[in-house]
Parts: C-alpha cells; structure tokens; sequence
C-alpha cells in the first residue's frame, strides 16, 4: 500500500513537472515568438493570451472541487493535461481564433488540474507522510522552470531572428513534452481506500453504478454551495480583506517574471545575439532562485527562527533592489515594442549580468512572499482552508490577468512602478495581520 503511495506520488510529480516544463517555457517566450511569426494575418498577442488564461483559471477556481469530486481526480488531471498540450500546439501552426480560444480552454484544465493534484495527494498520504509527498512532488515541480528554459538557450544562442522554422522545432518538442506528462496520468494508481469502495461494488447492476454516480454528484455540488458560502463570509473578514493586497502583488509580480521580463530582454537591442537565448538562461536563473527560497524558507518557517514578516519584508527589499536595477539596465520600451528591437536609451551599459541577477531576486522575492502567504492562511484558516487557498488564487490570478493585459501597453517603468506601490501596501497589510494575530495569541494565552 506504501509502495502504491509513493509511486503515485512520484509520478504525479514526473506529469506536472514535464506539462509545467512545457508550459512555462511557453509562457516565458510566446510574446517573443509571436512578435516573429511570419503570417500576415495573425494577430494575437501573449500577453493578451496569458492574461485570459489567469483571469479563466480565477473564475474556475470556484467550480473545479465540484468536477474534480464527480469525475475523480485521475480523470480530471488526463483531459487538463491534454488541454495544456492542445494550446501548446497551436504555437506550430498559430491562429488568432485558436490562440485565444486554447487560452480559454488551458485556463479551465488549469483550474481542474490544480485541484485535482491536491485531491490526489491527499489521497496517497497520510499525517505521517503529507510533509514529505508534498516536498517530493514541488521539488519536482520547481525543476520545469530549468529544463524548457535551458533548451530555449542552447537552441536560440546567436539568433537574432525566430523564423517558422526554430518556431515549429521548438513547440514540437515542447508537445511531445506535454503529451508525455499528460501520459503519466494514465498509469497513477487508484489509492487503497477507491480499490476498496469498487471492489464492494462489483457485481452490482449499471443502474446501480448510475445512482452511486448521482449520489457522488449531488454531495459534490452541496459540497460546493458549502464551500462557496463560507468564501463570501471569508472575504468579508478583516484578515482576507488585509491579506488581499498581499495576494494581489503577487499576482502582479507573478506575470512580471514570469512573461514579461524574459520579453524585455529578448527585445533589448544593446544584447545583440545573445537577447533571444537570454530569455531561457533568465527563466533557469528565476528557477534557481525560486527553489533556493523555497527551500530555505520552508525551512525557516518550520524552526520559526525567523517570524513571518521577517520572510516578507526581505521579499519586498529583495523585489525592489531587482526593480531599481531593471530600470536602470532594461530599455523603457522593451515590453511593449512590436517587430523591432527596443529604441530608448538605459540609464546603464545594458549588463547581462545585472540582468541575471536580477532574473534570480525576482524568483526569490516570489518565494518570499507565495510561502509566507500560504503558512498564514493555513495557520489562521486551519479549518477553512479550501476556500481561503480559493480565495488567493483567485485574487492572485485576477491580478496576474489585468498585468498580462496592460503590459502590451505601459513602459516598462510604469509597470514597475505600479509593483512597487501593491507591493509596499501588501507589505504593510501583511505586518498588520501578523501583528493582529500576535495580538489573539497573547490574549488567548491569558
């Protein structure tokens, strides 16, 4: 039964970790890629794509337990995983329809996917083995930031130029990926206590399979008005509402690094052949740093050396450090240029070094502030943590989608201006919760 568990868990983390290598080399690259597409009459955008896809995935945050609960998590995890590998497609042979309607689509299997993977991670543990399954299956996962990423700069080294044809070599092997992460899913297998309920029920009538189903889909969606209900008493709570600024710089920052910054130095004229492969050698180097603090301040928080708003507020200098330096060495209009290369001048030599160092504050301010989010709301929200963790996605990835949306369009000042305002109020609100529940602790404790 162990043995079953581990597996299991393993390889979940095999599928996300090869979907996720896909995708998020996808993400880091699409606006780039498409600026260089050779079709008149395609017109779309990545940035524009990215942000339909957050602001899907937050909506279907609300309705993904209630499917997950009906089809199984098993299930679910193999139609979202080939939702992922179908918008990846579409970069061969890129549409403006298709490129939207995939984002759409990626968007629903994200939130499937994700809540299916907490399902079934649950499922393969137990108190005694939770902490490890879950450290397994990120560790794992972090590592999709490297893979993609490293392709991207070996492959791209020298050009200047992304012609159909590197264009369609790479999205097929970003495919082939996918399909095999998706593929994983189907050789999961059921945890003990599913084993037990089918083999209770072998033998009996379809009819009687029919109602069992019925049964399961009416729990879920009483399951799922239970949910929604408590939500709404949630977000009218003072620590949510408090936390919610919080939540919501992370979204933003969340589309800077992770779409928009490797557009910037792709379109970074002073960087010559080199702009293209640095978009993949600055995803590796926000991967690095995304790993190193999620290790480190998982490991903090778990001696409690260090109190949370220690962990925040060095996201926020770490965060602004990196913004101060992008200013300085990114060229103003390098997000928002289209078919040629930046044409401002920067307050410094353009550096690739800066540039890297400034790709590794991003991912580690990030892990600052995501792994202090969540040990706040599963430390106040013990008992309600679904529809808290519900809630940040969703204000997070509403968030991440109005960033996506305006990044086409702001200089990149501007944008960086507006991460620094959510994230000193987000800050802010972050030491007032704490300091509150400091407060609660102490009053409890008399």
């Amino acid at each position: 039964m162990a043995d079953f568990r581990v597996f299991n868990v393993v390889i979940l983390g095999i599928g996300f970790l090869l979907i996720f290598t896909a995708f998020t080399t996808c993400g880091n690259i699409e606006q780039t890629v498409i600026k260089h597409v050779e079709n008149q009459t395609f017109v779309g955008s990545g940035y524009h794509s990215l942000g339909i896809i957050y602001g899907v995935f937050s909506v279907s945050n609300l309705f993904a337990p209630t499917v997950v609960a009906i089809l199984g998590p098993q299930i679910t995890m193999f139609l979202s995983g080939i939702l992922y590998s179908g918008y990846i497609a579409v970069f061969i042979l890129p549409a403006t329809w298709s490129l939207y309607f995939t984002s759409v689509l990626i968007g629903v299997g994200a939130a499937m996917l994700w809540t299916a993977q907490g399902h079934f991670l649950v499922q393969n543990s137990d108190a005694a083995t939770i902490n490890r399954n879950t450290g397994v299956f990120w560790g794992l996962l972090q590592c999709s930031m490297l893979f993609g990423n490293l392709y991207i700069y070996i492959d791209w080294n020298g050009i200047t130029e992304i012609t159909d044809s590197n264009r369609k070599t790479m999205f097929m092997v970003l495919l082939v990926v996918s399909v095999l992460g998706t593929l994983c899913f189907v050789v999961l297998r059921k945890p003990p206590p599913q084993e037990e309920i089918l083999s209770e029920e072998e033998g009996q009538s379809l009819l009687s399979a029919r109602v069992i189903y019925k049964q399961r889909a009416a729990s879920a969606v009483r399951e799922a008005k239970s949910d929604l209900g408590t939500m709404l008493q949630l977000l009218r709570s003072r620590t949510i509402l408090l936390l919610s600024c919080c939540m919501a710089y992370s979204g933003l920052e969340l589309s800077f690094y992770s779409g928009v910054y490797g557009t910037c130095l792709g379109a970074t004229a002073h960087f010559g052949k080199s702009a293209k492969s640095l978009i993949g050698l600055s995803g590796i180097v926000v991967g690095i740093g995304e790993i190193i603090g999620g290790g480190l301040f998982g490991l903090v928080c778990k001696n409690n050396r260090l109190r949370r708003t220690s962990v925040v507020f060095l996201g926020m200098v770490v965060h602004f450090i990196a913004f101060y330096l992008i200013f300085l060495n990114i060229p103003d209009d390098a997000p928002v240029v289209l078919k040629t290369s930046s044409q401002h001048e920067t307050y410094l030599v353009p550096s690739v070094s800066i540039a890297l160092l400034c790709s590794f504050l991003l991912g580690l301010g990030d892990s600052c502030f995501n792994t202090q989010l969540y040990s706040i709301l599963g430390c106040v929200y013990a008992d309600q943590s679904a529809p808290a963790f519900t809630i940040f996605k969703f204000i997070q990835s509403i968030c991440a989608a109005v960033a996506f949306f305006y990044s086409g369009y702001l200089l990149l000042s501007w944008q960086l201006l507006v991460m620094v305002l959510t994230g000193f109020v987000g800050t802010l609100c972050f030491f007032v919760v704490e300091k509150m529940q400091n407060l609660s602790v102490a009053l409890e404790q008399q």
